[in-house]
């Protein structure tokens, strides 16, 4: 994973909320925009890092940044889970909210380049997932096969639908989009995201990198299914989610034995995930 290259803003910078869409039950896409057009112009990010969101009044939280690291609109995708999340989807288009970062890892990008790639999601585990899969696609001449697999309990439970329709329409870009039970208007797959990666999935694997994203449950048995397939615990990436309040491992709420979530990671690879153990 590469290193950091980005500057990083440690004290919250503001942002002016410029639109905002629902995307599935309880979950919103805020776009926005720096208010000092010297940090909207310098703010450069990793596909796979985070930023520190405040809400004014309500608190600051950790969230992942969905958009490509290039030529793409700013915005986060975020649940509504406790009082911070439910300020910010009080919001309105004009409000503000303070942004620190970026901070983290990412995922690999240019030492993947010529591999093969699948992308694995449940549920908003595409969230994480969105930024590299548009970085690929802007600079898909560069690698091998590119496969998303991406699963929900319903279709409207499927995150970025907008996204979603232009996947499917782009050349040289597989698309798989499975849901647990069968719908009336449903054409896709039925099923589970594990049991789609079993039956579609056919690469070699000494070439073929994996990024997964979701739910225990899912995550657990695709890793399953990706290793019989013969893909290396090092070549499989994830994200993992603690609770950071710092994002410059200071506070070391994030610590999961000896590494720290918002310094080290957020993404691993499955082999080092596995060192962690009980703790995950």
């Amino acid at each position: 994973m590469e290193g950091s290259l980005v500057p990083i803003v440690t004290v919250p910078e503001v942002a002016t909320v410029v639109e905002i869409r629902d995307e599935i039950d309880e979950v919103k896409t805020f776009y926005f925009n720096f208010d000092r057009p010297e940090i909207e112009q310098a703010f450069k990010i990793r596909s796979g890092q985070f930023i520190m969101c405040t809400i004014f009044g309500a608190g600051e939280f950790a969230v992942s940044l969905p958009f490509s690291p290039e030529n793409d609109r700013k915005h986060i995708s975020v649940r509504r889970v406790g009082k911070v999340t439910a300020a910010l989807h009080e919001l309105q288009p004009g409000d503000k909210i303070g942004v620190r970062g970026p901070f983290g890892n990412g995922f690999p990008f240019e030492e993947i380049k010529g591999k093969n790639i699948i992308y694995v999601a449940g549920g908003i585990g595409l969230i994480p997932l969105r930024s590299s899969i548009v970085q690929v696609l802007q600079h898909r001449a560069e690698f091998g096969r590119v496969i998303l697999v991406y699963g929900a309990r319903s279709s409207r439970d499927l995150m970025y639908k907008e996204s979603i329709r232009e996947w499917k329409a782009t050349e040289n870009f597989e698309t798989y989009f499975t849901i647990d039970r069968p719908e009336p208007d449903w054409s896709g797959e039925v099923g589970f995201v594990n049991q789609l990666v079993a039956k579609k999935l056919s690469l070699p694997a000494d070439n073929t990198v994996a990024f997964v994203c979701g739910p225990p449950v899912m995550f657990n048995s695709v890793i399953k299914e990706l290793k019989l397939k013969g893909i290396k615990e090092d070549h499989i990436y994830s994200t993992l989610e603690r609770h950071m309040k710092c994002g410059l491992g200071k506070c070391q709420h994030c610590a999961i034995g000896r590494t720290l979530v918002c310094v080290d990671g957020p993404v691993y690879t499955y082999k080092q995930i596995k060192t962690l153990g009980e703790q995950i």
